[in-house]
């Protein structure tokens, strides 16, 4: 599909070519456009999804579903994306602020056109059995499914973006290696082996050529896994990465965590404070409902009262 193609068929791209949305970011070719198309294809979706739920009250609280629900995951974007960035520069990722905001947005975007297709199951569930507890827990699963979904994209946006160097400190000089235990050398295959630098043999009593011995301490090429093959520079050979050897955690992951703790934690209190998304139909309609307890203690109440 072409970059250029209709705004609300912009998740059949990520879908289908996500490879090159990752690229575009990377290059911040434009992502005034890109992120233009994925605002508006997740606006839609979460409006027509937010107004199955609101049906189970009245055609006025369907409305109003329809409205918040995007206001939902835009305004927790808003919220948490000076924290977001702030967080960029201080493990020293070199994102900048469109890249941000386009990388959340795939997330985003995916998460609504999920949570839309399972409208119809939503709607079946809603016309079938009509239970109010079911029909929130239902909606709820659904709601995190699609989340969860949109995550794994997240995730695989952020490890591209690792590998390009973007969330990593800018260097002038070769990567750093860190001392560490010795490695236990593995075997060295014919095309692995380095001529040996000149002086570095030594003869035995035959007058044989002698490889050097190993230093005691090999240096550890930072972030390798346990069991990859590194090269060594000091002993001259590749050797294997000892199990259970600690090493330093890429900044891609440390920073994707504290990502999707935060908007976690604010997106599902402005969704309680936004409530009802739903409406009991035992109550009125209502455009708001006080502000009491959270959402986390509402959930554990209503699996109870199954």
């Amino acid at each position: 599909m072409s970059a250029n193609g209709p705004g609300l068929l912009i998740i059949e791209r990520i879908l289908r070519d996500r490879g090159s949305i990752w690229q575009q970011i990377v290059e911040e070719r434009d992502l005034n456009r890109l992120t233009g198309q994925m605002l508006a294809s997740s606006a839609v979706a979460l409006a027509l999804y937010g107004a199955v739920l609101g049906f189970f009250n009245s055609g006025l609280m369907a409305l109003t579903s329809a409205i918040k629900l995007p206001l939902l995951f835009l305004v927790t974007l808003a919220i948490c994306l000076p924290t977001l960035y702030l967080f960029n520069l201080v493990f020293g990722a070199r994102l900048s602020m469109k890249q941000s905001v386009s990388l959340v947005m795939v997330a985003i975007t995916v998460t609504a056109m999920l949570a839309v297709a399972f409208a119809p199951i939503s709607l079946f569930f809603l016309i079938t059995a009509p239970d109010y507890g079911f029909f929130k827990l239902l909606n709820v699963s659904i709601l995190a499914l699609s989340a969860l979904v949109g995550l794994r994209f997240l995730t695989g946006g952020m490890r591209v973006l690792h590998e390009r160097g973007l969330l990593s400190p800018a260097r002038t000089e070769p990567a750093l290696v860190a001392e560490a235990a010795p490695i236990s050398p593995a075997p060295v295959n014919e095309e692995e082996k380095v001529p040996a630098a000149v002086g570095a043999p030594t003869a035995n009593g035959d007058g044989a050529a002698v490889p050097a011995a190993a230093p005691a301490h090999p240096v550890l090429v930072a972030g390798a896994r346990p069991g990859e093959r590194v090269w060594d520079p000091i002993a001259g050979r590749y050797a294997k990465m000892p199990a259970g050897v600690a090493t330093e955690r890429p900044a891609s992951m440390t920073l994707l965590y504290v990502w999707i703790l935060l908007f976690g934690f604010v997106g599902t209190q402005l969704a309680w404070t936004l409530r009802p998304f739903f409406g009991n139909p035992d109550s009125s309609f209502a455009l708001f409902r006080e502000i009491e307890g959270n959402f986390y203690a509402e959930i554990f109440r209503t699996i109870a009262g199954l």
